[in-house]
């Protein structure tokens, strides 16, 4: 007969229950693990999957008791450092997003837009479009994979302890996030550019011509302009996306390591 103390029983429980609330924060917020099409039960289980992988390789836990108020804090604290780890890279897609409506705004594609079920809302078409072309490259880059490493690696520069984090890792956070709609906004600037100049010849035609319906001949001239242009630009989507990804996965780490105190 196997005897059991409820010390062990406490033991096991944590060595299982505080891993996987930091897979499955990160899992709830991190691209394509996150989005809608994926049914939660999958979610689940690629994080209890990954939780029992890694449990053996991790150091040995303090001995909390799961369902003591220092246990369920500690709970709480390893979901939101898994959240903050998915978020960041979100920050990444939300960067294209951005760069895709200010493109579909210089179009004139503003206007079609689309229910759309990862966001909850309506999202221009064309961000869309580059929203898909971002995703097929990270699955391709196989980032899927390496956010779960990601996270694995979290556990060895952020351990589980009973000590609070520090604040400055939250500002880190909010620190890439501003950066990465900078670099959003410089990955539209090349199109947004091009559209500007020309609007700008459309204005100087007209000016010359008075009689030239400016909405009727310039709307279509600005769209084709503006596929040509991101036609062109097709082949520099690659690179430019793999270094923003690159930046994300430094930024991740540097988030967690400011939230365990690390210099």
């Amino acid at each position: 007969m196997i005897d059991v103390t409820s010390a062990e029983l406490n033991a096991w429980i944590a060595g299982l229950m505080l891993p996987l609330a930091r897979i499955l924060g990160m899992i709830s917020a991190a691209p394509l693990f996150s989005n809608g099409a994926v049914p939660v039960r999958i979610r689940l289980a690629v994080g209890l999957v990954a939780a029992m992988a890694i449990v053996p390789a991790l150091p040995p836990l303090p001995a909390i008791d799961p369902g003591s108020g220092l246990g369920l804090t500690i709970f709480v604290q390893q979901i939101l450092i898994g959240v903050v780890i998915g978020f960041v890279m979100r920050l990444v897609f939300a960067a294209v997003d951005v760069a895709g409506e200010l493109i579909g705004l210089q179009m004139g594609l503003s206007f079609a837009t689309f229910f759309d079920p990862q966001s909850g809302g309506q999202t221009g078409v064309l961000a869309e479009f580059i929203g898909l072309l971002a995703s097929l490259l990270f699955l391709a880059l196989n980032g899927h994979l390496l956010m779960i490493d990601v996270v694995v690696r979290s556990f060895e520069w952020l351990p589980i302890r009973p000590e609070p984090v520090f604040a400055i890792g939250w500002r880190e956070a909010a620190a890439t996030g501003a950066l990465l709609f900078a670099a959003g906004l410089l990955l539209a600037l090349p199109l947004v550019a091009a559209l500007l100049i020309t609007n700008i010849a459309m204005g100087v035609l007209t000016r010359a011509s008075p009689q030239i319906n400016l909405f009727a001949v310039g709307f279509p001239i600005t769209m084709t302009a503006g596929f040509v242009v991101l036609l062109l630009s097709l082949d520099a989507f690659g690179p430019v996306m793999t270094h923003f990804y690159d930046e994300g996965f430094e930024a991740i780490a540097v988030v967690v390591q400011a939230l365990s105190g690390a210099p």
